[in-house]
């Protein structure tokens, strides 16, 4: 982004080298910051490590923060709150210092008690999946990150998105739940999608059922994006019903679990079909009566 003040080079504590600490902490090396040290439990994060950030000390959380001027929290959104109270009841926060999580679920309000020791808080949730390995680096180039924080400090947490490659969007801090669930039903619920589309072809004894759901997914993920509900095809957002009954018959056979999913996800289409004006009322009412009966 035109126009950011860059942050002058940092020293950085990363806490938690799990999938997305240990990629972020290479991403900030990478643009000139510092790593001084690193903190990892299990033997796949220390591994992460010591591929990702070579050279890092790896320290328990205490020291990594005395050393810091910078310190990224990659933990767990259910871990956060307790571990920056506990931190702070211990006096291990320094007036000053950056204080960055990467939580999506989270604002900068889970930060309060370290607030109260005069750290600058930043919420940097990077919207993408990781492998924690190298090639993440490189998938961070354009990546939207959702940042919140104190108008103020603002211009920093930008210019550190911008450093590690990635294109910072605000979120409000009210807004940050609906943000991170968005994110969690397009891309997580989208590869529980994908899995059962492949198993079903499997069973139906397409050898490599990527080969043909691939293509299809691609495109309908491409359509979606550029037309939303104007990308809607297939027998839901036509009522054909008698091919949606045939489809859940052959689902109970085959799959009562996914049966669900379909059913589940072809009410919502039908619904939002209708609303948009794909789907007649007349030819909703009776596709929605079939759909209204979770099992067969």
């Amino acid at each position: 982004m035109d126009g950011i003040e860059h942050p002058a080079r940092l020293t950085v504590g990363v806490v938690g080298a799990g999938r997305v600490g240990a990629v972020l902490g290479a991403a900030l090396a990478r643009a000139g910051h510092r790593v001084t040290g690193a903190y990892a439990v299990s033997e796949a994060s220390r591994a992460r490590a010591a591929e990702l950030l070579p050279g890092v000390p790896l320290e328990d959380v205490p020291t990594v923060l005395a050393n810091a001027e910078l310190v990224l929290l990659a933990v767990p959104d259910d871990a956060l709150a307790d571990l920056v109270a506990g931190l702070g009841a211990t006096g291990a926060w320094q007036a000053g210092q950056i204080v960055v999580h990467t939580s999506g679920r989270h604002g900068v309000g889970v930060l309060d008690p370290a607030r109260a020791h005069h750290v600058l808080p930043l919420a940097l949730h990077p919207a993408m999946t990781f492998t924690g390995t190298a090639m993440d680096l490189d998938r961070l180039a354009d990546a939207a990150f959702g940042v919140t924080t104190d108008e103020l400090l603002r211009p920093v947490a930008e210019a550190l998105v911008v450093e590690m490659g990635g294109d910072p969007v605000w979120i409000e801090e009210e807004d940050r739940a609906a943000y991170h669930a968005a994110l969690a039903h397009g891309a997580n619920h989208l590869v529980t999608l994908t899995s059962e589309a492949m198993e079903l072809l499997s069973r139906a004894g397409v050898e490599e059922p990527r080969r043909v759901i691939g293509p299809l997914m691609r495109a309908a993920l491409d359509n979606a994006l550029r037309l939303g509900d104007a990308a809607l095809t297939g027998p839901v957002a036509r009522g054909d019903v008698g091919t949606v009954e045939d489809h859940l018959r052959e689902l109970e056979r085959l799959s009562p679990e996914i049966r669900r999913t379909y059913v589940a996800l072809a009410r919502a289409t039908a619904l939002r079909a209708l609303d948009s004006g794909r789907l007649r009322p007349a030819a909703a009412d009776p596709l929605l009566d079939t759909l209204s009966d979770q099992e067969p």
